[in-house]
């Protein structure tokens, strides 16, 4: 056992590109950064897990940044200059699960996932589903299969509908529990 601590999680905006201009360093949930920064066109992850939000209160387009460099993140990952809030991802250790609903309401057929899953059509021959409960873990889901297209953030909690994940349609083509990384 090596007895050092991990590192407490932080991001830093940079308002120019390759890390250049003004910045503004963050290590936890943030609502609104609009006060902090006009614009962002890089983004440094020195530690942790966040999803960063286009809207201020977590809202709209949401991508997941892990531990890395990120110098010109608009062209690679096709978003704006917008950066309106962030939120801190916890890192988990221990059991996931998540139960998935056909309808609204955590009502319908029901299945229940523990691990990943790269194609939620082929796992259970369904890929719509209007609501979910998370009972552990946090969790990444993509509309489309094999983690690809837009994502979302689900934290331990109860999703009555598809919008409250930030969801457009209740198609889900597969989801990934966030590690450890």
């Amino acid at each position: 056992m090596s007895g050092r601590l991990p590192l407490p999680p932080q991001i830093i905006f940079y308002e120019d590109s390759n890390f250049g201009g003004r910045h503004h360093e963050c290590s936890g949930d943030c609502a609104d950064l609009h006060s902090y920064f006009s614009r962002c066109h890089s983004i440094r992850v020195q530690s942790g897990c966040f999803m960063i939000y286009d809207r201020s209160n977590y809202m709209g387009h949401q991508y997941f940044l892990r531990r890395g460099e990120y110098s010109d993140y608009q062209r690679v990952m096709g978003m704006n200059d917008c950066v309106r809030s962030c939120r801190m991802i916890p890192m988990h250790h221990s059991s996931y699960r998540m139960r998935l609903y056909e309808r609204s309401d955590l009502g319908g057929r029901m299945m229940e996932l523990m691990d990943d899953c790269p194609n939620m059509m082929d796992r259970f021959h369904m890929s719509d589903f209007h609501s979910c409960n998370v009972m552990d873990g946090h969790w990444l889901m993509y509309d489309q299969a094999n983690y690809r297209g837009r994502h979302f953030y689900l934290r331990p909690g109860e999703y009555r509908r598809y919008s409250d994940w930030g969801g457009m349609s209740p198609r889900i083509g597969s989801i990934r529990r966030i590690m450890d990384l």
